[in-house]
């Protein structure tokens, strides 16, 4: 055995040890990407950079072996600013998105492709549970919502965007009773939240708060709920018996409605009394916001952008209560992003409102990348549903449609090292990048993987795992210097080189290079 310090802790170790294993053996955890348990070491990604204390040297834990009387520090500054430096390196070669581009253009941020995925599998009830995680009035919105999702699809580039609004709309219309139906509600807290104003983001904030065991109550001024989406010019596009549809099965889970409620100052003071937390969805509130206590702009209430918090404690603001916008869209996204928030204040935690990982983004797909995400999808232009866009798509039409999403977003989102240390380490992926980024490509030629080069960061697991498990073909090396690449030997197809070991080495890859389908 042999005597090592970590962070000022001493430790044995037998001798052999890598630092990184002793580390573990500690408790301490070393960012790894490049390491794998069951495999030999293989020194490539240098984000398990940790400092000899007494030299001052950096080194890679992983492949060093621990010595007697050695010193080591973890999380040192300088530690952290070469892992940020070595997720760089990797990141200015990444081509791939974490977010689609329809996701991150949505003002709600809703997993949109996700939701293409599964209306093309048929799969609508679920389809219908991925968007009502974001967007708590589907049916409304896929008929008023101006699109900019639809306006950053990249299946615009290749002829036009996918229907996005009305394969909402659709799983909307279609399975909203079964959705609420089958939902599962948490417990009544014993905590109250009033919420002033009934239009889309007030509503939002209500349905989102609620699920989580909020007792929500709704005070509107007027004589139905619904705010601006009452509005004579949304008659057009928006029959009134959709929006009184979707306002009472948010009503159904045990949220409470007061019409004819004006909320004056000495209401204003009782409410922030009888309830925990209060959330202004009212549109502009003029002098009177003033004479309740908030901090006000020329445009409305002043908050903290990334929670909604107001000046006073305990109240937030959103909507058109901070600034006049008719998109809403953008209403019902701050609605859900805001009950974030509150349900934060309300656990006594950090306010730091919806969290927001690191994304992954490489730009415009080129002429030379149309084919390669053609692949996943299909070459037929967008569909106009056979009854009109008043009509909607009927079930047979949406799964078409939906069918023609590119796959653009990552299918490792949960589960990429790349992106939770980037995240982590708050790397920047242009800090590198320079000239023009490498071709996007897809190889789907397998029943199970799909393997996307431009994600890889040459790590090596899939060789080393595909080689001791005894691949016929297996995964290896191309190329040589900075145009190597890891493919199959011998120009065989995907199915040829993952026989045995697909799901191996997708559970080894620490990117989303290697997913399953």
């Amino acid at each position: 055995m042999i005597s090592i310090k970590i962070n000022n802790k001493q430790i044995q170790v037998e001798e052999g040890t890598s630092v990184l294993k002793a580390a573990k053996s500690l408790g301490v955890e070393i960012p790894a990407m490049c390491w794998h348990e069951e495999l030999d070491h293989f020194t490539s990604c240098m984000v398990c950079m940790v400092k000899d204390t007494q030299s001052g040297d950096l080194f890679p834990s992983c492949s060093v072996l621990a010595e007697e009387g050695m010193q080591v520090a973890t999380m040192d500054e300088e530690v952290q600013e070469a892992r940020k430096t070595a997720l760089e390196l990797l990141l200015s070669e990444h081509v791939g998105d974490c977010e689609a581009p329809c996701q991150i253009a949505c003002p709600a941020h809703m997993d949109i492709p996700k939701m293409n995925r599964l209306i093309a599998e048929g799969k609508m009830q679920e389809s219908l549970e991925v968007v009502m995680q974001d967007i708590a009035l589907p049916s409304v919105l896929g008929r008023i919502c101006p699109a900019p999702c639809e306006g950053a699809c990249r299946r615009k580039s290749i002829d036009e965007p996918v229907s996005i609004c009305l394969l909402k709309r659709f799983v909307g219309d279609e399975q909203a009773g079964n959705f609420y139906k089958n939902l599962a509600l948490a417990p009544l807290n014993n905590k109250k939240v009033a919420i002033i104003g009934s239009g889309p983001a007030g509503l939002a904030a209500a349905f989102y708060l609620q699920i989580r065991g909020y007792q929500c109550s709704v005070y509107e001024k007027g004589t139905v709920a619904g705010g601006l989406l009452n509005s004579e010019k949304l008659d057009a596009k928006l029959p009134k018996e959709v929006l009184k549809k979707e306002i009472g099965n948010i009503l159904s889970i045990g949220v409470t409605l007061h019409l004819n409620s004006e909320v004056n100052t000495q209401q204003f003071e009782k409410l922030r009394k009888g309830n925990d937390a209060i959330i202004i969805a009212t549109g502009n509130g003029g002098e009177q916001l003033q004479e309740w206590g908030l901090k006000t702009t020329p445009k409305g209430i002043e908050i903290s952008k990334s929670t909604y918090e107001a000046s006073v404690p305990g109240v937030f603001a959103i909507g058109n209560a901070l600034r006049p916008s008719r998109l809403a869209v953008r209403s019902v996204g701050q609605g859900k992003e805001a009950a974030f928030a509150v349900d934060q204040y309300l656990n006594n935690k950090k306010v730091v409102g919806e969290p927001r990982l690191f994304n992954s983004k490489f730009g415009k797909l080129v002429a030379d990348e149309f084919a390669e995400y053609l692949k996943e999808s299909n070459t037929d232009k967008r569909y106009s549903p056979l009854k009109g866009v008043e009509g909607g798509f009927g079930k047979e039409e949406a799964i078409k449609e939906a069918a023609r999403c590119l796959h653009c977003n990552c299918r490792r989102l949960d589960n990429c090292k790349l992106r939770d240390l980037s995240d982590e380490y708050q790397a920047n992926q242009r800090r590198f990048s320079f000239g023009e980024r490498k071709t996007a490509r897809k190889m789907v030629n397998h029943n199970l993987v799909v393997y996307e080069p431009g994600k890889c960061i040459k790590c090596g697991i899939c060789v080393r795992l595909t080689e001791k498990h005894k691949e016929r073909f297996g995964f290896t090396f191309i190329g040589r210097g900075f145009d190597v690449e890891i493919g199959v030997p011998f120009n065989q197809e995907l199915k040829e080189g993952l026989t045995e070991t697909a799901k191996l080495v997708v559970e080894g890859c620490p990117t989303g290079a290697l997913a399953m389908k």
